[in-house]
């Protein structure tokens, strides 16, 4: 993982490498790279100066069975240095086994079955029920292609994309910034998709509360 310094980091290392923890707080986060712009926004608007963030590579939530055990590495190779270590992650298709690790581990984690639902705040998540969206986040947005178009091939075989998205209708941007750029990218990345298109400025949702919570009460792990 790469190292933090005082610029924030780019998304390709973010997606590639995640990030290690600069080592000067006394709470540990650890994250998915694609959390981690929100994250460094969130503790300077808090003046939470004792969180310190550790990112794992984003591009693991396209293999959700690996995230467990990278978590749980990441615990024990840091939990002597903190006095406290919280998962920001949530379920993130990994099927229940995430916080069966973090149970074991004794560390908290981010309620909810992925980073859509706490940012458009789990109640209104799931009382909408859009089984036919797609969702993009600020993140997902600026790295379409490393997370989507590559991956599933659509760059050697766009023909595929009727398969691929065919019981989807609607691409839903939950943007966290209010940047006109990235909702004409995500717009243009629906029509791609051949998806209509529809935006939704979340801000930080239900992860500005988590962390807040957790930035205000600190104790031993």
């Amino acid at each position: 993982m790469c190292r933090m310094t005082t610029a924030r980091p780019d998304d390709a290392t973010l997606t590639r490498d995640g990030l290690v923890p600069a080592g000067d707080g006394r709470v540990l986060l650890i994250a998915c790279g694609a959390l981690a712009r929100e994250i460094l926004d969130l503790k300077t608007l808090g003046g939470w100066d004792h969180l310190d963030l550790a990112c794992l590579p984003a591009i693991l939530h396209n293999h959700p069975d690996r995230i467990p055990a990278a978590v749980e590495a990441l615990v024990q190779e840091h939990r002597d240095a903190y006095a406290r270590i919280c998962v920001v992650y949530a379920d993130c298709g990994t099927g229940g086994l995430l916080q069966a690790a973090c149970a074991r581990l004794g560390v908290e984690m981010v309620e909810g079955p992925h980073c859509y639902a706490f940012f458009d705040g789990l109640e209104a998540f799931a009382a909408r029920d859009e089984i036919t969206s797609f969702y993009l986040t600020d993140f997902l947005v600026r790295q379409f292609d490393a997370f989507v178009w590559k991956p599933l091939g659509l760059d050697r075989h766009p023909e595929l994309r009727d398969m691929y998205f065919a019981h989807y209708e609607t691409l839903v941007y939950l943007a966290q910034t209010d940047d006109p750029a990235l909702t004409e990218k995500a717009r243009s990345e629906a029509a791609r998709l051949g998806l209509a298109f529809e935006r939704r400025l979340t801000g930080y949702g239900d992860l500005a509360t988590t962390l807040e919570g957790w930035a205000k009460t600190p104790q031993t792990v």
